[in-house]
């Protein structure tokens, strides 16, 4: 799958370790360790990018500027705004080969015909979020950092979408589920964009190979009787699509039936007519059997 109706984003070429990125009107070019072809770099937007991002042997990294940018920045995917800026660890703040994502999410819910709930764990800075609310659904949007749920705020006001039935919460992700669960709290349908390593509000420890069953097995329970769907992404190499699907299939597919599909998200390069292969996603979906 691939994200190619982008407007406001261009992958322009990969080479050599490397993306040359247009965001809008700003340039960059970022590391990516997947790019192990060294092909000739013949755009003259490789000498002429507003930014590169640097490296440490030490670890990290950080951004050298060769042209202005400013703090902040916005681009559009169809009807939704997002705020970029320069992060630390290369990042501008939106993943858009997670677009072809956004847009399934969106027509699941407008195709459901009945009002759709959403739980949106390690919601980031909210593109999910919003395409959904776009869509009419109503969200529960959770992340450990308070940046990032201030941020997809941000988003949501940017895209005017402000209004809509939000619950932005800033918490760990595991233990807001089991509290859930607790509750008696029902979702229709869970989207989860779990980072491979990373630290919740108070310092605990995710190790996404180590916890991510165990997290989608604490979510079966607060599925609702007849859900939508349910969707995985990773971004680690070590987890293949095919270990996503039959995760979903063991836990979501056996109990709901419906059929789980997955595989590769990736963004097509300008300059080669190839695809870039960004990371997978594995969904289950109702209403669908295999065969």
């Amino acid at each position: 799958m691939r994200a190619a109706d982008w407007k406001d984003y261009r992958l322009i070429d990969a080479s050599a370790g490397e993306r040359l990125e247009k965001w809008g009107g700003i340039v960059l070019i970022r590391p990516d360790p997947q790019i192990i072809w060294d092909t000739p770099r013949c755009n003259p937007l490789w000498r002429g990018a507003h930014a590169r991002y640097l490296r440490s042997s030490s670890g990290g990294g950080h951004w050298e500027l060769r042209k202005p940018v400013p703090p902040a920045w916005e681009i559009g995917y169809r009807d939704l705004r997002f705020r970029l800026k320069l992060m630390g660890f290369k990042h501008t703040g939106l993943f858009p080969e997670q677009a072809v994502n956004w847009d399934f999410a969106a027509e699941k819910i407008r195709g459901a015909g009945r009002p759709v709930s959403v739980l949106n764990l390690f919601g980031y800075t909210g593109a999910a979020t919003l395409a959904c609310l776009k869509a009419g659904a109503r969200v529960c949007h959770v992340d450990a950092s308070k940046g990032m749920v201030a941020w997809a705020k941000e988003n949501a006001a940017a895209s005017g979408l402000a209004d809509r039935p939000v619950r932005w919460l800033v918490d760990d992700c595991g233990k807001f589920v089991r509290r859930e669960q607790r509750r008696g709290h029902r979702y229709d349908a869970v989207i989860m964009d779990p980072p491979s390593y990373g630290r919740g509000p108070n310092g605990e420890v995710w190790k996404l190979e180590d916890q991510l069953y165990p997290l989608v097995r604490m979510c079966v329970p607060i599925l609702a009787e007849k859900p939508l769907f349910f969707m995985l992404n990773s971004y680690t190499s070590g987890l293949s699509a095919a270990v996503m699907e039959y995760l979903l299939g063991v836990l979501i597919r056996k109990k709901f039936g419906g059929r789980v599909s997955a595989g590769e998200i990736g963004l097509p390069v300008a300059e080669s007519g190839l695809v870039l292969p960004c990371g997978s996603t594995a969904i289950w979906e109702s209403g669908r059997t295999d065969g």
